[in-house]
């Protein structure tokens, strides 16, 4: 008799569970889309917002390390959001095409990095938040030996300290 009586508990408690379906619980936190995208949202501040706000990378002409207007403009970008977050430091990443000798590329990363390092100092991100690294040709975006591989590969990558 106590297992009928339990099994009809249980089986009650069961149905009151599940009497509320997901159209009900849709709009707990927010409005429809809108809680299912801000779900999805990167966390302010974090890494994943940077690259979601502001371009990570900018590209250079062959063996050139001046940023052009294209590369101002996501620059800006990427300043804008650093000065949103005062605190965070970033690591800009110098890169090559594979053409070169590794000497020459590794000088040519560091001057592509540097170059963006420096307009972000003229912008007002303060020096000690911003460290450079050269990777010369050693890691290509893209691999190939065509124009559009080159062209990816000539790149300066701004990275969020986690």
């Amino acid at each position: 008799m106590k297992i009928r009586y339990l099994s009809v508990v249980a089986a009650s408690l069961l149905v009151a569970a599940c009497s509320s379906g997901p159209e009900e619980n849709a709009n707990v936190g927010g409005t429809g889309s809108q809680a299912s995208a801000s779900m999805n949202a990167p966390v302010p501040g974090s890494p994943e917002d940077f690259i979601a706000k502001a371009k990570d990378r900018v590209f250079f002409a062959l063996d050139r390390s001046d940023l052009d207007e294209s590369a101002v403009k996501s620059l800006m970008g990427q300043v804008a959001w650093l000065k949103q977050y005062p605190t965070t430091k970033i690591t800009i990443e110098g890169h090559a095409d594979e053409r070169g000798t590794r000497e020459y590329n590794l000088a040519l990363g560091e001057r592509r990095a540097n170059a963006v390092k420096q307009f972000m100092q003229a912008q007002g991100v303060a020096a000690a938040r911003i460290s450079t690294v050269s990777y010369g040709k050693e890691r290509p975006a893209v691999v190939g030996s065509n124009e559009y591989a080159w062209s990816q590969n000539r790149r300066a990558v701004t990275v969020v300290a986690k």
